[in-house]
C-alpha cells in the first residue's frame, strides 16, 4: 500500500499528510517583493554616500589639523582627566545612589522623606549651577571643621585646601549623579517580585542577604540599561567642568583652537574621542547585560563574534 501503513496492532496510519508536508518544505521559498523598503534603503544609501563624500572632499574639515592634534600629548592628558572624572562620578554617584534608594524604600518616614528631598533638590538644580556652587564653597565657609555638633572642634582645615577645582568637580558630578542613580536603582528593586522577598523572610534569611543575593541580582536586568545610559551621559557631561578651567578634553580643545583658530578640526578631535569612548561603553554594556541575562533566559543573545560567524556560515542560526 502506498498511502497507508500498519502498526503491529493493526491500526491504519495515514502517511499522505506527512509526505505532503515534506514536499511543501522542499519547495523553493521566494520572498515577497517590497518595493517601498527598497526605495527607502536606496534613499538612505544615497544620503549616507553624500555625507561621507562631504566629509572627505570638503576642505573645511581640515583633516590634516585633525590628525596633528588627535593624539597630541595635551589632548591625551585631558582625555585621562575626563576618564578620571567619569570614574569618580560613577563610583561615588551610584554608591550614594544605592543608599538614597534604600532610604526612599524605608518604612520609616524620616529616611524616606530625606531621600525624596535629596532626589528632588539635586534633580531640580542644573549641574552647572551645582558645580559653580561647590567651586565657590570657600566664599561661604573659609574653614571646614570636624567635631561634635554645636561643640568642640577636633580638626579644622581651610576650605580651599580640601575642596579645590578637582574636588569640586568630583563632588558636584557625584552628588548630581546620585539623584538619578537612586531612582534607577529604586525602579530596579521594586520590579522584583515581592513574593520572593517574602519567601526569603519566611526562611529566616537576613535582610542584608536578601538584598545582596536575591533582590539586586534580579534587579540588575532592569537597572543596567538605564545605568549605562547615565554613565554615558556623565562621560559627556564632564565637559561642563570647563567652566571651572579644569583641563578636561573639551576644555583643552578650547585652549588649542583659541590659539590657532582651527575650531572645526579641534571640535572634531573632541567629538571623535567621545564617540570612541561611548562605543567602548556600549560594547561593555552589551556583555554585562548578557551576563546578567543568564538567570532570565535559557538561550543567551549571541555575541557580535557569534553573529559574524552565523552570517559567514549562512546557516541562519547562531553558533554557540
Amino acid at each position: 500500500m502506498t498511502s497507508a501503513s500498519f502498526h503491529a496492532t493493526g491500526d491504519v496510519v495515514d502517511t499522505s499528510g506527512r509526505r505532503g508536508a515534506h514536499e511543501l518544505l522542499a519547495l523553493r521559498r521566494v520572498p515577497a517583493p517590497r518595493p517601498g523598503r527598497w526605495l527607502a534603503s536606496a534613499f538612505l544609501l544615497v544620503l549616507l554616500a553624500q555625507f561621507l563624500h562631504g566629509l572627505v572632499a570638503n576642505p573645511g574639515w581640515e583633516w590634516p589639523v585633525f590628525r596633528q592634534f588627535f593624539v597630541e600629548g595635551s589632548i591625551l592628558q585631558a582625555l585621562g582627566l575626563t576618564l578620571e572624572l567619569t570614574a569618580y562620578g560613577t563610583a561615588l554617584g551610584f554608591t550614594l545612589g544605592l543608599v538614597i534608594a534604600l532610604m526612599r524604600l524605608s518604612r520609616s518616614w524620616l529616611p524616606a522623606s530625606v531621600g525624596w528631598l535629596y532626589v528632588w533638590v539635586f534633580r531640580s538644580v542644573p549641574l552647572i549651577v551645582q558645580l559653580l556652587f561647590w567651586f565657590n564653597l570657600a566664599y561661604l565657609y573659609d574653614r571646614l571643621s570636624f567635631g561634635v555638633p554645636f561643640g568642640p572642634e577636633f580638626v579644622s582645615v581651610p576650605t580651599m585646601r580640601l575642596v579645590g577645582p578637582m574636588g569640586a568637580a568630583v563632588l558636584g558630578l557625584a552628588l548630581h549623579q546620585a539623584a538619578y542613580a537612586a531612582e534607577i536603582i529604586r525602579s530596579g528593586i521594586i520590579s522584583v517580585d515581592r513574593g520572593q522577598v517574602l519567601a526569603a523572610a519566611a526562611l529566616g534569611i537576613p535582610r542584608r542577604r536578601q538584598l545582596s543575593r536575591i533582590v539586586l541580582p534580579q534587579a540588575m536586568r532592569t537597572i543596567l540599561p538605564n545605568a549605562f545610559n547615565e554613565l554615558i551621559s556623565l562621560l559627556k557631561g564632564t565637559s561642563i567642568v570647563s567652566v571651572m578651567a579644569l583641563g578636561d578634553l573639551f576644555y583643552q580643545t578650547q585652549v588649542i583652537y583659541g590659539r590657532n583658530g582651527r575650531v572645526v578640526a579641534l571640535v572634531m578631535v573632541a567629538t571623535i574621542w567621545y564617540v570612541i569612548l561611548t562605543g567602548l561603553l556600549s560594547v561593555l554594556q552589551y556583555y554585562v547585560e548578557r551576563r546578567f541575562a543568564r538567570g532570565g533566559s535559557r538561550a543567551l543573545p549571541p555575541t557580535p563574534r557569534q553573529r559574524l560567524r552565523t552570517a559567514l556560515s549562512g546557516t541562519g542560526k547562531a553558533e554557540w
